[in-house]
């Protein structure tokens, strides 16, 4: 692993969202002197926090997996998670609904999911259940210790005997393929394959490989902060303060001074911050504008698709809805199309709805619901329009509302007392490429030693992180992106 050369003692992390919390965190473990410099009035970047009329609403993401590279940031000075933030496993993980009106738990513990598997499908499907568990379970560990949870310095990393491995595994067939080998039944092999809607690929186009993220959901778990998702970059932050850090919220980026080829200072609208190295968290095209570089590459960089997200607070709830629901509509092949090739609104939407106040009611004002109805769509460079938003968020909020009526929830339009629209028009203003918080889509061409590097040519002393660059979008990956990037510097394998 190439480290960066010279001096390192003070680093200035620019941005606390998960990942600069989570490089800070481990900086800070390895005996750095950490600043970090933060635009917003709160640490957690994406994962934000909106509070209106008494309810508390997470503005970022709503999943969170794999709670050991959690406990891996606060170990690292010291700290240990379960003293600062509550973890709530969620029984289920999701709860999937289906066009024909079945429904589906989804467990962590094998032999629940193989008991729901049985009633739902049929035993020939639970034995599939098991094989494709397994497979999950080795292929999961096979990517994260060779091509997940490492820095690249070239492709010719990947010529290593996991790589064998990997090809084996059947990781370099097609995800819906290789599902199809474990599972018949279309309802289920949507369960394990809707992951890739996120990643930017469609399950018919997608590598095998990227069954990794299915992994994480239904064999690691799925966990809740008590507080709402926000109080887990809170909590990084705390304990990052705790550790000597300096955090400096309310300072936005203006520029970064270098001598040569180094890094020398970070300048805000407040101050101005001298520093041996910097991690930038932003938005690829906003870290490559303060360094001065852009990365050559043989194609343009191809974003994923976005969202639409409706955060409500209701004055009631259906029983139906799980921590999280899966609303799934008849059409499967054609939703995929239209989020990726034809740039068209869902015309068959499949929704992931998230209650939070299932698992933490107080996030809600006595007797009050919160209902988080996230809605993937075309990112604006293939869709509508950051402009042609304005006048289409109204009427396509109406349409959710009118669907998942139909779905079942009926009066949610009319308990709703509290609402936000985010469409691809806001994440766009928040500085969002192509409108889509879910970043750079992981085609082959932008996954692993392919996805922008973490290191920029022309540079000694900076190195980035988030779900921009390596290893990729999601909470897991966004952390350890926040690690690789404290390897980088502290030259301690991560």
């Amino acid at each position: 692993m190439r480290a960066l050369p010279g001096p390192t003692g003070h680093v200035v992390v620019v941005g606390a969202g998960l990942a600069g919390l989570s490089a800070a965190l481990h900086l800070l473990g390895a005996g750095r002197r950490v600043t970090v410099v933060e635009r917003g009035a709160l640490p957690g970047g994406r994962a934000g926090r909106l509070e209106r009329g008494g309810y508390r609403i997470d503005t970022g993401p709503t999943v969170l997996t794999m709670p050991d590279l959690v406990e891996d940031a606060f170990a690292a000075v010291g700290e240990n998670l379960r003293d600062h933030l509550e973890l709530l496993p969620l029984h289920p993980a999701y709860r999937a609904q289906f066009a024909d009106g079945s429904e589906l738990d989804v467990h962590t513990r094998a032999d629940a999911m193989e008991a729901e598997i049985e009633r739902f499908a049929g035993a020939r499907e639970a034995v599939g259940y098991r094989r494709l568990r397994r497979w999950l379970s080795t292929l999961h560990a096979v990517q994260m210790r060779r091509f997940i949870d490492v820095n690249y310095d070239s492709p010719l990393q990947l010529l290593h005997p996991d790589l064998a491995r990997l090809a084996a595994l059947g990781g370099f067939g097609r995800l819906d393929a290789r599902i199809g080998r474990h599972l018949r039944d279309e309802r289920l092999r949507r369960v394990f394959s809707f992951q890739a809607l996120y990643a930017g690929v469609p399950p018919s186009r997608a590598l095998a490989a990227y069954a990794v993220f299915a992994c994480m959901d239904t064999v690691a778990g799925v966990y809740f902060p008590r507080g709402g998702m926000h109080a887990l970059p809170q909590a990084m932050a705390d304990a990052a303060a705790g550790a000597g850090a300096d955090l400096r919220y309310g300072h936005d980026v203006l520029r970064l001074e270098r001598s040569g080829p180094r890094v020398t200072a970070v300048v805000t609208d407040q101050d101005r911050i001298t520093c041996d190295a910097v991690v930038l968290t932003a938005e690829l095209p906003t870290a490559y504008r303060l360094l001065g570089r852009r990365p050559r590459r043989p194609a343009r960089l191809r974003h994923s698709p976005s969202a639409v997200v409706l955060h409500a607070g209701t004055h009631r709830t259906w029983p139906r809805l799980a921590h999280h629901t899966l609303s799934f509509g008849a059409a499967w092949k054609s939703t995929f199309r239209e989020l990726t090739r034809t740039g068209q609104l869902m015309t068959d939407p499949s929704l992931l709805i998230t209650r939070p106040t299932a698992t933490d009611p107080d996030l809600a004002p006595p007797g009050r619901h919160l209902h988080c109805i996230l809605a993937p769509c075309p990112n604006t460079d293939l869709g509508p329009s950051t402009r042609e938003w304005t006048d289409l968020a109204p009427r396509y909020r109406d349409s959710l509302l009118a669907e998942l009526e139909r779905r079942g929830l009926e009066g949610l339009a009319s308990a709703v007392e509290e609402q936000c629209l985010v469409t691809p028009a806001d994440w766009h203003a928040q500085g969002h490429s192509a409108g889509t918080p879910f970043s750079v889509a992981h085609t082959f061409a932008q996954t692993g030693p392919f996805r922008p590097r973490n290191l920029v040519a022309g540079t000694e002393n900076a190195v980035l992180a988030g779900c921009g660059t390596t290893p990729g979008v999601g909470v897991p990956t966004v952390l350890l992106s926040g690690k690789l990037a404290a390897a980088r510097i502290t030259g301690l394998q991560a």
